[in-house]
């Protein structure tokens, strides 16, 4: 910081005295803003938080390391994060492992309902918050603690690994290509219900996804139409059609219903 007084040579004054401290790590925005968590439970914020907005053009990213025998569980007591239906401007995302590269996404969330808890399927969790230059919100607090794997072994309690994750989509089918029994199609997406693990190609402001349907008894679907379609996702972020998939033709005044639907999705 420069600080400079300048006089001409026709009357004099008093002159000044001034004061100056560095600036305390919370208002500069790195000291809530990510880092490494290895205690065994603790709690994470955006910046600014609770007295004010975080602000935008922050990145944040919270690595959470639990000793190799334990995974770690994570709730967001409070969450206000710039709505989106795609989330693609505030979002806060959770991946499974410590770096993005190698890291399996669990969600990407946005607007002002809480994420469901989530447990880690190892060791490690990493929490990304970005925020772009346009609006901005309340933001949230997490806290995370570490937990025995053997709990595993003594609750009822599925693993995520063990069941087919959903998707809930309405789009217009662009592409429709039968190879060896099935159907292969590109859907140009109106809305996402429930994004799963569904991999959404993006070009501007047109969405995609791939949609493949396995059998000749699975609902059918036709080029050129519009539809509502629930199916299973699976690892390689591909939407499939069995037989007990729910598909059906879609019309506004389904929007509604499909509107109600998502709000419950969201909060479970």
């Amino acid at each position: 910081m420069l600080v400079q007084m300048t006089s001409d040579a026709n009357t004099a004054g008093s002159g000044f005295i001034a004061k100056f401290s560095a600036a305390e790590p919370h208002e500069r925005g790195d000291q809530y803003c990510g880092g490494r968590l290895q205690k065994p439970s603790g709690s994470f914020h955006t910046p600014n938080w609770p007295e004010r907005d975080y602000p935008a053009g922050v990145s944040c990213s919270w690595h959470i390391v639990a000793p190799k025998n334990q995974l770690i569980e994570l709730k967001f007591e409070k969450f206000d994060v710039e709505r989106d239906n795609y989330c693609r401007y505030d979002y806060v995302a959770v991946f499974n492992g410590g770096e993005i590269n190698d890291a399996k996404r669990i969600g990407k969330y946005c607007g002002d309902s809480p994420p469901a808890p989530i447990l880690s399927e190892k060791n490690e969790l990493l929490v990304q918050f970005l925020s772009d230059l346009s609006l901005t919100a309340d933001g949230f607090i997490g806290h995370y603690k570490f937990r025995p794997k053997k709990l595993l072994t003594t609750t009822a309690l599925p693993t995520t690994t063990t069941v087919p994750a959903t998707s809930i989509i309405t789009g217009t089918v662009i592409t429709a290509v039968t190879r060896a029994g099935s159907l292969h199609a590109t859907v140009s997406i109106i809305n996402v219900y429930k994004e799963g693990n569904l991999a959404i190609q993006q070009a501007g402001k047109n969405m995609s996804a791939k949609i493949l349907v396995m059998c000749k008894q699975c609902p059918l679907i036709r080029r050129g139409l519009n539809y509502i379609i629930m199916g299973q996702v699976e690892e390689d972020g591909r939407g499939k059609v069995f037989p007990n998939s729910f598909v059906m033709s879609f019309k506004t005044k389904n929007s509604k219903i499909l509107n109600a639907l998502k709000n419950k999705t969201c909060q479970n």
